[in-house]
Order: structure tokens, then C-alpha cells, then sequence
């Protein structure tokens, strides 16, 4: 078995999809919101709060034996104060510093570290550039998908890196969930402690699809429909919606609510779920009529629900779009995924937006484990 530790864990998402290859045992987590500690000791009956900036931590990960750090860190600015600087005051004050600073310190056989797409392009480029050198250059580490540019003589330039976006960018809606999902996955391996065997691994790009038959067909698969009514959209807020997509329209921007499962589209997907804001929950509007619900006023809505039968997706639809209902936690005679009884629906959509698509995860732990058996000599670990 291999250990990792989960750090900037969040709910476990990253940490689950390890733990479906039955390959792994879990060792160390870290996760600061309370809410989502809360969650992620109901899951794993373990209490993830640990702050990775503090110098207690980064003692505590130093007495633990593992193999693979798995990290979705935050996307923070990065700063760039004169061009001979050193890494580290580059990435000082952020999240990935501190990942950095444990892995130079603990030296994992391997590391998964997922974010957002747009890091790839934050700054023009020089934040991403910052991570793949901290990586490949200065904790010496063999990332997947990314080369050195070569000079005319062939030799490798030190901070210039070549990749395809397709190697190291894997959407949730080619591993069998019907989720428009674009998120980085850098995964590395030591370089120090593997040598020259890293030249003949067979890994060289991450999984492009799912391997096993999708989980979900499309978005009609997920949906519950007849929700209950706190879910539909008052009239007001509808309009309002409507009024905003308009303006952007005309100014010539693709902003505004949308509805995912309008009847004329036969194989829906969502848009990606999100932690922050409520664009999320708005470009991910369900059709869902309901005979004699429009007009009807409830509880916290100012204006009566719409006619038009649009709601919000509930969380358990989010919780299957993201692998965690209906997959990844399913037991011999039921689902054994919950959130406690005291996690507010604002709480469930903010921890499963930040979350990962766990198939997708799934599907690189395998690559992962698999290479880790070749590199060690060991095809039975």
C-alpha cells in the first residue's frame, strides 16, 4: 500500500478518488474552513484542521512516513518583484510556497496538485512558469506532459517549458460525468530518487477519458425532478436574471444565467459547478414545471415562484456531478456519502463546487500507482 497525505484537502475529493484504486492508505489531511473539517471528520471520522503555513505542521509532515502528496490548491497572486529573485520570494505568502516547502523538506516519491484552468494563463503565463520551475528545476521532479524548450544545439534552457494544454487540462465530461469541468493536474515524480528510470516510464500524458463505462449518460440521469418548491426561482429574481443577460448581450458578452436542460438539447451537460458567488448555482438553471407551482408565494422568496418552472440544482445533483453521490462512496447496499445533518445547503454547494470530479481523480491515481510499481520494482504493492 502507498500513503499519502491530503493537504488543502477540502471534502476529500482528491483523497477519495486515491482510495478507489484500493492502492492507498490516507496518513496526514489539512484543511483550515471549519465547515469543510466538519464534513471531512463525518466522511473519514478523521479531523483534517491543520494550517500548512504554520512552522507545527510542516514539523508534523516531516515525522510522517508517505509516498504521494496530493494538494487543489488556492489560485493566489504571486509576486514578482525584480527578476533575480529567488523562488521562494516569488511564491512567498502563497498557498503553493508552503507545498513547496513540503516537498523540498519530505522529498514524496510523488505529488497530484489540481487547480483551475486559468492558472495556466494568470499573469500572462508568469505564474504558472513560477510553478513549473519551483517544481522541475528546484525540487528536481519529473512533472507529466511538460518538456524543457531546447536550444538550436539541443540543449534544455532552464525556464522555458513546452505542453500541450490537452496533457495536463482533463474535463469531468470525458470520465463519465455530464460536467463541463476544464481543471490543471500536475503530477510529478522524484527525480532525485528515481534517475534515469523516470526516461522509460510509459506515463508521458495524463488519462484522456474514463476508462469504465460513464457514470451518468447525460445530465437527464442526475436531475431530481418535481424538487421542492424552495428550490424555484422567485418571478423576480427571474427577471431580473433576464434583464442582466440582456445587458451583457448587448455589450457583446456571453454573461448571464442559462438553463442547462432546455428540452431542445438531448444530451445536456452542466456548466462547472463553483465554490464562490452564485454564478454557479445561475448558469446551471433546471427546466423542471411543475402543474400549478407558478404564482405560488413561500417562505424568504420576495416575489412568487416563476411560471416558467426554472430552479436551482439541488446540492445532491451537485453531489453527483462531482462523483460523490451515486459512485464514490457506494457500499454494498447503499450510498454511504452524506453530509451531517447540520451543514447548511449554502455550506453543501460551496463544498462541493470546490471539490474535484473524483472519476477523474480515480483515473490518475491509477497512472500513478501503476508507475510508482514500475519504478520501485514492485507490481504487487
Amino acid at each position: 500500500m502507498y500513503r499519502t497525505i491530503d493537504i488543502c484537502a477540502g471534502i476529500g475529493g482528491i483523497r477519495r478518488g486515491f482510495e478507489l484504486t484500493g492502492k492507498v492508505i490516507n496518513v496526514l489531511s489539512a484543511e483550515n474552513d471549519k465547515y469543510a473539517c466538519k464534513t471531512y471528520q463525518h466522511l473519514y471520522n478523521e479531523n483534517p484542521m491543520n494550517d500548512i503555513t504554520t512552522d507545527d505542521f510542516k514539523d508534523l509532515v516531516r515525522n510522517v512516513n508517505y509516498d504521494i502528496l496530493l494538494a487543489g490548491f488556492p489560485c493566489q497572486a504571486f509576486s514578482a518583484v525584480g527578476k533575480k529573485e529567488g523562488f521562494e520570494d516569488k511564491l512567498r505568502g502563497t498557498i503553493f510556497f508552503h507545498i513547496a516547502e513540503i516537498i523540498k523538506s519530505t522529498r514524496p516519491k510523488s505529488f497530484l496538485l489540481e487547480n483551475v484552468e486559468g492558472l495556466i494563463n494568470h499573469k500572462k503565463g508568469e505564474t504558472f512558469k513560477i510553478i513549473l520551475d519551483t517544481l522541475i528545476n528546484k525540487l528536481h521532479y519529473h512533472v507529466i506532459g511538460i518538456e524543457k524548450q531546447k536550444d538550436l544545439y539541443g540543449n534544455e534552457k532552464s525556464d522555458f517549458f513546452l505542453f500541450n494544454r490537452e496533457n495536463i487540462v482533463l474535463n469531468a465530461r470525458n470520465f463519465g460525468l455530464p460536467q463541463n469541468r476544464p481543471r490543471i493536474y500536475l503530477v510529478g515524480f522524484n527525480r532525485e530518487k528515481y534517475g534515469s528510470k523516470l526516461d522509460k516510464i510509459c506515463f508521458n500524458r495524463l488519462p484522456q477519458k474514463r476508462e469504465k463505462p460513464p457514470i451518468y449518460n447525460s445530465l437527464k440521469d442526475v436531475l431530481e425532478l418535481k424538487a421542492d418548491l424552495k428550490y424555484y426561482l422567485s418571478e423576480g429574481y427571474l427577471e431580473t436574471l433576464k434583464k442582466h443577460k440582456t445587458s451583457q448581450e448587448s455589450k457583446g458578452n456571453g454573461f448571464g444565467y442559462m438553463v442547462v436542460n432546455k428540452p431542445e438539447i438531448k444530451e445536456p451537460i452542466s456548466n462547472a459547478l463553483l465554490a464562490t458567488g452564485g454564478s454557479g448555482k445561475e448558469r446551471n438553471l433546471i427546466h423542471d414545471p411543475q402543474e400549478d407551482i407558478g404564482g405560488i408565494v413561500i417562505k424568504n422568496k420576495k416575489t412568487p415562484i416563476n411560471n416558467e418552472g426554472i430552479r436551482l440544482m439541488k446540492p445532491n445533483e451537485w453531489g453527483k456531478l462531482q462523483g460523490f453521490i451515486g459512485y464514490a462512496f457506494m457500499g454494498e447496499d447503499r450510498d454511504k456519502f452524506s453530509f451531517p445533518k447540520d451543514v447548511s445547503n449554502t455550506q453543501q454547494y460551496k463544498q462541493l463546487g470546490n471539490s474535484v470530479a473524483i472519476p477523474v481523480v480515480e483515473e490518475i491515481a491509477n497512472k500513478i500507482i501503476g508507475t510508482l510499481d514500475q519504478l520501485e520494482g514492485n507490481h504487487e504493492n
